[in-house]
């Protein structure tokens, strides 16, 4: 008997042995799949966070786009301003002379200061006269008005290579009424403003 009993004893351990055996495969299974779904969870988080990140980024980056733009916008509207400004706002001589008045000295500071901060623009000063005297006097006092302008504009900083003269004489009066105050208008420095 014992050697049967032995048998039936090798037999039930064995079966047992094999019985246990897929549980623990099952186990290992198990265990396999959460990790195998962990690590797709973990995935799937990464590519969402990367998927924020690149929206965040790309949100970022067209506010900067949009405020650069907007900038130079501010900053175009604003040199269009000033060369307005600095076009309408001539400068008067009395009769038959060129010396600049203290009032007119603060635009030409003005003006100065601007083409210092726009290192791209360049001004043109044209010097005029009223319709009184010979044409060749009128060109000659125009120009000594342009050119005693530019000499002033040179000794506040701006370079001469920025600033250039010319005079017109009588030839584009402002008005053509027999006046004195129409005299007066057309005695006058005006600036054109260039970029180069």
């Amino acid at each position: 008997m014992s050697k049967r009993f032995l048998a039936i004893f090798t037999v039930i351990a064995i079966t047992m042995f094999l019985a246990g055996c897929p549980k623990k495969q099952t186990v290992f299974s198990e265990s396999a799949m959460v990790s195998s779904e962990a690590k797709e969870e973990a995935v799937a988080k990464a590519q969402a966070e990367a998927a924020e990140k690149a929206r965040v980024e790309a949100k970022a980056k067209a506010e900067n786009e949009a405020e650069g733009k907007a900038k130079i916008e501010v900053e175009e509207e604003a040199k269009a301003g000033a060369i307005k400004a600095f076009q309408a706002e001539d400068i008067h001589f009395d009769l038959d002379r060129y010396d600049i008045k203290e009032g007119d000295r603060e635009i030409l500071k003005s003006l100065a200061e601007w083409l210092l901060d726009n290192n791209n623009m360049k001004v043109e000063i044209e010097g005029h006269c009223d319709e009184r005297g010979a044409d060749e006097y009128n060109l000659a006092l125009g120009d000594r008005r342009a050119h005693s302008v530019m000499q002033y504009m040179t000794m506040l900083g701006v370079t001469s290579e920025r600033i250039s003269a010319t005079t017109y004489g009588e030839e584009k009066p402002l008005c053509v009424e027999p006046t004195e105050d129409c005299w007066w208008k057309n005695r006058r420095v005006h600036f054109s403003i260039q970029e180069g």
